[in-house]
């Protein structure tokens, strides 16, 4: 649909910030000026409309439609920063100083977007959960205080505390979204009483809407739907008894806020619940949980499974990276993925495509983004150095309606960032010492490829076919000099780094390097077609390198009857 707003993202890196769009064109957004490496950390508002970022000496906004400036906040040390639903207020925090004169530090600050105009400010010591919650409309905000909540309302804030819900030893809460929003209160356990989450209106704490009990819960974390209706609750135990997990003992509660079903959330595989995430349509939800390899399951709003997924290594990490994408309409498998390392992955608005992102500090290497295509595909890869932070533009659903599975785009021949980064190389072969010592001459007994370093002399000899083929191409050049080449990924096409070349690669004609760039390109197809023989899964971009073999045995055929 030509009314469909373009997709767009933002990075951050040690060097700079980066804002640009999404598929197809990847260009920088027009009039951004990069606010250089001084940036320690950026925050879109829930609506997109707008994005902050906190500097050492202030916060500056900006209107994500023009990159032009809305506000700056002149105030320094700010560590973190939180939009309100709508956008109309923005909290920073920043850490907890004692002041000389014993006064208290307001280090929890709300300011009005527009005008940079700061509104109230509070005292924060903890940075968990540092943030105000607002509920949807916006008109109403609130924050825990020893065993209070506190709600404050925004059209009177010189009015001070405007509501407080009291309960003994209150752990945590949680603010419904929708239009009717509630509040649920989470109550640890305490001398052998058990652990248990409250939920009431927020026009009335007297009678709780629903609640539930349960042990085993050390902590918890709220899921709500997206319109506020249902809640999830995973628990947690610092220690699991049973020494069967070094993470504690998981379990998943199941509550409605109409307070006519709660229940706990059957898993038929022993082990702990990894994720658990809502559907946008409220409906359902989807849970991955028990021991390596994992299950994963879609369940209703009654807590009632739908499907089962089955089990798969799924996950990052120390995992493979691997992931399943499923038309949930006809609960079919449409592709898998495999992104290793990454750090964390996210769809972008318009449901189409999934952003993998390897970033610093888990990882120092290898540092960047990739994205892909719903059905598969990898359309864009970028390199960062030192990526520290990567995260889409949050727009309505309402505006990319998809009746079907979009198909794949056809792919740019070179798909590149706007930043220009040098991709890492992997590294080379191992050298003993005693090989080491020979000099840099005995560099071309070892042959570096896709799935590892191994020398010639291992056990994993080069294959007679594979022999005859390289034998060929030096008789073909008439050179007897030998190729290290070290592959390398490079916005998702496999390419190889420069070979080291010897003395007499000078002296080739512009025939004979014609001749060998061809050979060393068929070769590569060579092995991207034994690897797909096998069942390895192929890019896009690796699967037209392979489409062009005739046209390269064409162009040497005639080169060799010159």
């Amino acid at each position: 649909m030509t009314d469909e707003p373009p997709t767009q993202f933002a990075y951050r890196s040690a060097s700079n910030l980066g804002f640009v769009f999404g598929h197809p064109t990847y260009e920088p957004v027009a009039n951004f000026e990069d606010p250089g490496s001084n940036v320690k950390t950026f925050q879109y508002s829930k609506d997109g409309k707008y994005l902050g970022w906190v500097l050492p000496e202030s916060v500056k906004i900006i209107d994500t439609e023009t990159a032009q400036l809305v506000s700056e906040i002149p105030k320094k040390q700010i560590v973190e920063i939180g939009f309100s639903p709508k956008g109309t207020y923005i909290s920073t925090w920043e850490r907890l100083v004692k002041s000389t004169d014993g006064s208290a530090h307001k280090n929890l600050i709300i300011w009005e977007v527009k005008t940079g105009k700061e509104l109230i400010s509070f005292t924060r010591k903890n940075y968990n959960n540092w943030n105000v919650q607002w509920t949807e409309d916006e008109i109403l905000f609130s924050r825990m205080v020893t065993g209070e909540i506190h709600f404050f309302d925004s059209r009177r804030l010189n009015e001070g505390i405007f509501n407080k819900l009291l309960l003994e030893n209150i752990g945590d809460f949680s603010i419904s979204p929708g239009k009717s929003p509630s509040i649920a209160v989470f109550i640890p356990e305490k001398n052998a009483a058990p652990a248990i989450v409250r939920i009431y209106s927020i026009t009335n704490f007297k009678v709780p809407l629903a609640q539930k009990t349960f042990f085993k819960a050390d902590k918890i974390q709220m899921k709500w739907n997206d319109l506020g209706t249902n809640l999830l609750v995973l628990t947690q135990t610092e220690v699991d008894k049973t020494n069967k997990s070094y993470y504690g003992e998981t379990n998943l509660y199941f509550l409605s806020v109409a307070g006519n079903y709660d229940c706990r959330v059957i898993l038929d595989k022993e082990g702990p619940i990894h994720d658990v995430t809502w559907s946008p349509s409220s409906k359902e939800f989807v849970v991955i949980y028990g021991y390596m390899p994992a299950k994963a399951k879609l369940f209703d709003h009654r807590a009632n499974p739908i499907h089962d997924f089955g089990t798969n290594f799924r996950g990052f990490g120390n995992l493979n990276g691997a992931m399943d994408i499923w038309d949930r309409k006809a609960l079919k498998k449409i592709a898998e993925i495999e992104a290793p390392n990454s750090s964390e992955s996210s769809w972008s608005p318009d449901g189409r495509y999934i952003m993998t992102a390897i970033l610093s500090p888990r990882l120092r290497v290898d540092n960047g983004y990739k994205i892909w295509h719903c059905t598969g595909g990898l359309v864009h890869s970028q390199d960062i150095k030192e990526l520290l932070q990567v995260q889409w533009r949050p727009v309505s659903v309402e505006f990319y309606p998809m009746t079907s599975i979009p198909p794949a785009p056809e792919l740019a021949e070179c798909p590149t960032s706007p930043t220009k980064t040098t991709p890492a190389i992997k590294a080379g072969a191992y050298l003993p010492p005693h090989a080491r010592a020979r000099g840099a001459s005995n560099v071309d007994i070892f042959k570096v490829h896709e799935n590892g370093a191994k020398p010639v002399g291992s056990k994993n000899k080069k294959k007679p076919k594979q022999k005859k083929e390289e034998e060929a191409a030096r008789e073909a050049v008439g050179t007897e000099n030998k190729d290290l080449t070290s592959p390398v990924i490079n916005n998702g096409v496999n390419n190889s780094v420069e070979t080291i070349k010897s003395d007499s690669a000078s002296q080739l004609s512009e025939k004979d390097k014609k001749i060998r760039n061809l050979t060393k390109k068929l070769r590569q197809i060579d092995e991207l077609k034994e690897r797909q023989k096998k069942g390895d899964k192929l890019e896009l971009t690796q699967i037209k390198k392979i489409e062009t073999e005739e046209t390269l045995r064409k162009e040497l055929g005639r080169l060799n009857l010159q």
